[in-house]
């Protein structure tokens, strides 16, 4: 039913096809997590998790914004059910060199709406993504991701779990005839994230996939194994979870 709607939400919106100049550009995704791991830690226990986004492509100049509900998928976590708004600039620079950078830098606001604000663990979170595909070994694309997150209420107490987290990884496509595949792994350092640790918290390997289904809408599942070596992080060794999502290109 999901995927229907979906296709019938694509076939109404898609732009005609000899539509000219720059536009807003529209994409809708259903994620559900099995379960979500936030930065290594279990965001809602063990229950899965529904994430709705909505992102904004502002006129292919590099420069967008999302909004992103989260929720528990079962009863329970009310109120740590959020909106995360997020305004970002995606680019590309040193194309064509062998030190390209493929980079992606956002600063998102937090909200927990169930919860006034100096109770709930509402925060600002900046996010500095980079991809280097001039540096790429037997395909595989070597990727750093920084995170920096404080608490948007001062004070000592506020202050302490501010900090910093580390994530180095790579994504490797696979090509075949059946299904395009794509393989990642990551490995996480944690500098006082929530006043836990500064040490290496995660690693973890997954293997997914993505194809259409009716034009204009993405099918993407994809199954993962985390293996946490810092209790203060995740005290659970070994998760495997999945995570699948559905892309509608509105416009």
């Amino acid at each position: 039913a999901l995927m229907l709607t979906a296709c019938s939400w694509s076939a109404a919106a898609t732009p005609p096809s000899d539509e000219v100049g720059r536009y807003i550009g529209v994409t809708y995704s259903f994620d559900y997590h099995t379960i979500w791991l936030s930065k290594g830690a279990l965001g809602y226990g063990k229950q899965g998790a529904a994430f709705n986004t909505v992102n904004l492509d502002f006129f292919q100049t590099g420069f967008g914004a999302k909004v992103t509900h989260r929720n528990a998928a079962h009863d329970g976590y009310v109120d740590k059910q959020r909106f995360d708004y997020i305004p970002y600039y995606k680019g590309k620079a040193f194309v064509g060199e062998w030190h390209q950078i493929d980079f992606d830098v956002s600063v998102g606001y937090e909200h927990y709406y169930g919860r006034a604000r100096h109770k709930a663990n509402t925060t600002w979170e900046s996010v500095f993504a980079f991809k280097f595909p001039g540096l790429s070994v037997f395909g595989a694309v070597p990727r750093y991701i920084v995170h920096y997150e404080t608490p948007v209420s001062g004070g000592d107490a506020n202050r302490k779990v501010a900090g910093w987290i580390h994530r180095f990884g790579f994504d490797l496509p696979i090509k075949n005839e059946v299904l395009p595949l794509k393989l990642s792994s990551e490995v996480a350092y944690y500098g006082g994230l929530g006043n836990t640790t500064h040490d290496w918290a995660y690693a973890n390997v997954g293997l997914s996939s993505s194809f259409p289904v009716c034009p204009n809408v993405t099918f993407v599942p994809g199954i993962y194994q985390q293996i946490s070596f810092d209790d203060a992080v995740n005290s659970n060794k070994d998760i495997t979870y999945g995570i699948f999502s559905v892309v509608v290109r509105m416009k």
